[in-house]
């Protein structure tokens, strides 16, 4: 439905999508590797809960997730020069948003080290650190490929017959099929792993799953519905532009932390933790904007 908003009268999005094939099959396929991040992505929170692994996670998808894409972009599509698009301005941005991460994960180690078992587990059932980082560090490159993808597809739109604000929205369906192809391959892998296709005949659930993953779906959606709209009043190759993904993953962060905070995963931490920690979350907010303070 979103990507139709950005098909004209008298078109089609297949036309789109043939009339490029090879820049709409290397967005489907950055989708695929995005999807790798969202598995991954859930193992982090359940092993650093929701603050401290969405904050490393999406700090990491913020920072690579803004290079990678120019960088692949011209690998693969050199006459389009997209390298020019990594001013210093952005990499200063990059690199404070990767300055943010450490700090915040050093609130989580911190974190580790002040609490005792019991009162890690009160907090976050599985709470191990190590394994957590590791995960949230791979979730977050992983989930970075969303935006790669995005730079892929960026040109899949009908120009001027296409308003602005939808221009994305075509490369934004592809990349969210292949996201949703990983995650059936291995959602259907675990069900024969586990011989757990009989769940689906339990009809009690069937409301309660069916109306609450359609919210997370809408939800998850929408962040991405409203970058395109946000991307649509910077000016084309700006370093706003290219750091809007970044903006939108510091904005994650901050929310979530803010559930973090709601959920008491952090309760029990001296104040001095909580201070590094917000300290963190203040750099990485600093970072998506610093290129209109420099």
């Amino acid at each position: 439905l979103g990507a139709q908003l950005a098909v004209p009268a008298g078109h089609g999005l297949f036309e789109l999508y043939a009339a490029a094939p090879k820049a709409s099959l290397l967005t489907a396929f950055f989708g695929v590797l995005w999807g790798v991040g969202g598995l991954t992505f859930g193992l982090s929170m359940r092993y650093l809960g929701v603050a401290l692994g969405q904050s490393i996670a999406l700090g990491t998808c913020a920072g690579l997730g803004t290079v990678m894409g120019p960088v692949l972009l011209n690998l693969f599509f050199p006459e389009l020069g997209a390298l020019s698009a990594l001013t210093a301005s952005v990499i200063i941005g990059v690199v404070v948003t990767l300055i943010g991460i450490a700090i915040i994960g050093v609130a989580g180690g911190m974190k580790s080290a002040s609490l005792s078992e019991e009162e890690k587990k009160e907090a976050v059932k599985d709470f191990n650190f190590p394994k957590g980082l590791a995960i949230a560090l791979l979730a977050g490159f992983m989930s970075g490929c969303f935006n790669v993808g995005l730079e892929f597809g960026k040109d899949l739109n009908f120009g001027e017959l296409t308003h602005p604000m939808f221009r994305t929205l075509p490369a934004t369906l592809l990349v969210t099929i292949g996201g949703l192809l990983t995650n059936a391959v291995y959602c259907i892998y675990q069900n024969i792993r586990n011989k757990t296709f009989s769940d689906y005949r339990q009809g009690s659930v069937w409301a309660n799953n069916l109306l609450f993953c359609a919210l997370a779906g809408l939800l998850w959606y929408s962040q991405f519905f409203g970058l395109s709209l946000g991307r649509s009043f910077f000016e084309a190759g700006s370093a706003m532009d290219t750091l809007a993904f970044c903006i939108l993953m510091a904005l994650n962060v901050t929310f979530s932390n803010v559930w973090g905070i709601i959920l008491k995963e952090w309760k029990g931490c001296s104040r001095k933790t909580i201070i590094v920690l917000i300290t963190g979350i203040a750099v990485l907010i600093l970072s998506s904007f610093l290129p209109e303070l420099i």
